[in-house]
């Protein structure tokens, strides 16, 4: 019978050194048609990107949320933060989703996928659960980015609960929204490369 291995928990997480993050000057906001044109050649050129969305949370009973509003996508040097509120980087944002050969990897994304089937009218190509890698592992529940980062690199990886919950459908974004939409998929494009050279080492 195989033991299963524990994920780290809070309290051990918190006594970890912090993970290095995006600044501003890795970050790449895309809200028009000139932006969207050029994130799409530099991040085409990739063979994977960390990948997650941003919804505006909804707090009433039975409020149905439009979201994503953000699309993040990294690489192990940069990610670019989509705001699908105009119409070209929506489209564009679609098209990068669409593109097959490219693997799109990050955490919990049912819920992103549901939505993004909804609102951009495409079902990603190429999506990669990283809890579902965990899980092959040997490890007995859903990792998520926190305890990735905890297992793979030995470090704490700092999520504003704040910017987690914060309106994600302003037209303006907050440089404390676009640090923490960013690195949201630059960590889990490192969790990627780092489960990648462990399966070919």
């Amino acid at each position: 019978m195989q033991i299963l291995k524990p994920a780290p928990d809070k309290d051990a997480i918190a006594l970890l050194e912090p993970f290095e993050r995006l600044g501003l000057d890795r970050i790449t906001l895309v809200s028009n048609a000139d932006q969207a044109g050029l994130a799409y050649t530099q991040l085409s050129q990739y063979p994977a990107w960390g990948f997650d969305t941003e919804s505006k949370p909804t707090f009433k009973v039975g409020e149905i949320s439009d979201g994503p509003h953000i699309l993040q996508l990294a690489t192990a040097q940069h990610a670019w933060v989509f705001q699908l509120n105009d119409p070209v980087c929506r489209a564009t944002a679609a098209e990068l989703l669409a593109l097959e050969g490219i693997v799109k990897a990050g955490f919990g994304l049912g819920d992103d996928r549901k939505r993004i089937i909804h609102k951009l009218k495409i079902d990603p190509v190429g999506i990669l659960e990283l809890n579902t890698v965990f899980r092959e592992k040997g490890y007995r529940k859903d990792m998520g980015v926190k305890g990735a980062v905890a297992v793979l690199f030995n470090k704490r990886f700092i999520k504003s609960k704040k910017a987690a919950t914060s309106n994600w459908a302003n037209l303006r974004l907050s440089e404390a929204q676009l640090i923490y939409a960013a690195n949201d998929a630059y960590a889990a494009m490192r969790v990627f490369e780092s489960l990648s050279l462990e399966s070919n080492a």
